[in-house]
């Protein structure tokens, strides 16, 4: 009677090492621009639970970006609160690896506009509108 076969273990740990290298090793741009106009200033604070990007004011036409690794767990979460004269403290998930890892795999954009938010589908490369702001 012959005995089973087994995975080598060392094929296995390779091929989980490098799972979790892909996944450590993908960089993230992320990028929020203000396209309110009229000269409208938009004051924005984003951060994790690691990180606090701190408040950032971007003048119209301008951009605040910032870059970051994924993490194993597939949990990265950045989230942004902005407001500006018409808009008081709106809140948005600026990345969310369950819905951005294959939507904005290297890069998430998003273009803050007087009515509403846009982000830019990697997969298509066509701006898609996400979001309106509050009456």
């Amino acid at each position: 009677m012959q005995t089973p076969r087994r995975i080598g273990y060392p094929l296995v740990f390779v091929l989980l090492f490098s799972l979790f290298n892909l996944v450590l090793s993908d960089k993230v741009h992320a990028s929020v621009m203000n396209r309110l106009g009229n000269g409208k200033n938009l004051t924005i604070h984003c951060q994790s639970k690691d990180d606090d990007l701190g408040q950032q004011n971007i003048p119209d036409g301008g951009e605040f970006g910032w870059d970051f690794s994924v993490n194993v767990g597939g949990t990265t979460l950045f989230y942004c609160d902005m407001e500006w004269e018409n808009v008081q403290q709106y809140h948005f998930d600026a990345y969310s690896f369950a819905r951005d890892y294959t939507r904005c795999a290297s890069q998430c954009l998003w273009l803050i506009s007087t009515e509403g938010m846009y982000s830019l589908n990697g997969q298509t490369g066509f701006w898609e509108f996400m979001y309106y702001w509050p009456n």
